[in-house]
């Protein structure tokens, strides 16, 4: 087995370093100028419950006294930047998941768009060449450089960052009104979403929801084309914008007024509700008297350290394709299939009194504890928050652990509840 060095070494040296809530529900919005937002902000707009945050993506935050680059902040539109976007769908989808989701979640918006722009803008393979071609649209080069010239860059660099935060649910998208008129703008699509889902390490069942543009716009040929999503993938979903047809005024029916925007972002969170179903639940221990878990409340002595992050990278051989929530790895490292070799977790002293950091031999994964006699609450998380399996019951010999041949691909969240001390760690499956 190899050891993955993911850099999370580095944070345990820094005291501000906190693991990811799984209460804490991300999501990432990404288009061109509709997502932008172009309506005009309402004194109702300013107003915005706490448990709504912006990770502002922009160089320039002269909009709002409280952004800058890589910060969370209260999601007061605009969302996307301050070259002219305003009020979006975005900002009534985050408001709408958090009104209609348990008062434990909080709501996150990573929000990346650039108006005018084709999908091409989000290939990272080939995005410089039509960032060369749009030179002389000065007004969308300006868009393109609040994000450092490389839009896609910016939304992973971002949403990597809230990963070390929250955990990412979905994706809401809207763009398509620039290439209404190609046809090969459907899988185009799908490869920007199969890169985030790679670049980022996320499940391969992340939802994406793409609105349909104005019905009597001048882009309206583009819904021909949102339409077919749904056959790139059974991740991907359309939500309507019928019965929007006031239009802003702009003279090519292209954008949706402020009141549309609204219906707009309440549709796309009815609509990601639909899907996530029970997945949109907040993660707490079984027991209880135990607290929910949350990346501002991870419950420790005061003795306790920063928790610690591992990644391990399991023989292709071990990966199954099969859905992360119905798999029950054996509890016994006897019911392990050998490895094709054994490495050690560089390990980091001082995780708490009680709670070590995980370790991996021989295709299991092991976690020094001090149990004592007091109760032990331990279980593997997928990284949308949805609980795998509960290896609270299998201490043996000062440790826990669970064999890793069953777990398919992807990113997991130890929680290890020792008494009143409380750890999460990362581990990777490759």
């Amino acid at each position: 087995m190899k050891v993955l060095h993911l850099g999370f070494a580095a944070l345990m040296v820094s005291a501000a370093f906190a693991a990811p809530d799984p209460n804490f529900h991300i999501y990432l919005a990404f288009g061109q100028s509709n997502m932008e937002g172009q309506g005009d902000i309402g004194q109702q707009d300013k107003s915005v419950d706490e448990r709504f945050q912006l990770l502002w993506s922009a160089d320039a935050g002269s909009c709002n006294q409280n952004a800058s680059k890589g910060k969370w902040i209260k999601a007061v539109p605009p969302l996307a930047h301050c070259q002219g976007a305003k009020l979006g769908p975005a900002d009534y989808f985050g408001r709408t998941m958090v009104e209609k989701t348990d008062p434990q979640i909080k709501v996150g918006i990573i929000s990346v768009a650039v108006a005018g722009c084709s999908i091409k803008l989000f290939d990272k393979d080939n995005y410089k060449s039509y960032v060369s071609s749009q030179q002389g649209q000065s007004w969308m080069i300006q868009r393109i450089n609040t994000y450092g010239g490389n839009p896609y860059g910016r939304l992973i660099e971002m949403a990597k960052k809230a990963q070390e935060d929250g955990v990412i649910k979905g994706i809401i998208f809207h763009q398509g009104e620039t290439d209404a008129g190609d046809g090969n703008w459907p899988p185009a699509v799908k490869k920007v979403y199969d890169n985030i889902i790679k670049d980022l390490g996320l499940d391969s069942d992340i939802p994406f929801l793409a609105g349909e543009v104005l019905r009597s716009g001048v882009s309206s040929g583009a819904n021909n084309n949102i339409a077919k999503l749904p056959q790139q993938s059974k991740n991907f979903y359309v939500v309507s914008s019928e019965g929007f047809n006031q239009a802003l005024g702009d003279g090519q029916n292209v954008h949706f007024t402020s009141q549309e925007y609204r219906d707009f972002g309440k549709r796309y969170a009815e609509k990601m509700i639909e899907v996530l179903g029970d997945q949109l639940d907040p993660v707490v221990e079984s027991s209880s008297s135990a607290e929910p878990e949350s990346s501002s409340a991870v419950e420790s002595s005061s003795s306790a350290e920063p928790e610690s992050s591992s990644a391990i990278e399991s023989s292709s051989s071990a990966v199954t394709p099969e859905s992360s929530a119905t798999v029950v790895p054996p509890s016994s490292s006897s019911e392990v299939g050998p490895a094709s070799s054994t490495t050690a977790i560089d390990i980091v002293t001082g995780i708490s009194s009680r709670i070590g950091k995980a370790g991996v031999n021989a295709g299991r994964v092991s976690v020094p504890v001090q149990v004592n006699g007091t109760k032990v609450v331990a279980k593997v998380y997928s990284m949308l928050g949805k609980e795998v399996f509960d290896f609270s019951n299998s201490y043996s010999n000062g440790t826990l652990g669970f064999g890793t041949s069953g777990l398919p691909q992807g990113s997991y969240m130890l929680s290890i509840q020792v008494g009143s001390e409380h750890s999460v760690q990362k581990m990777q499956i490759k």
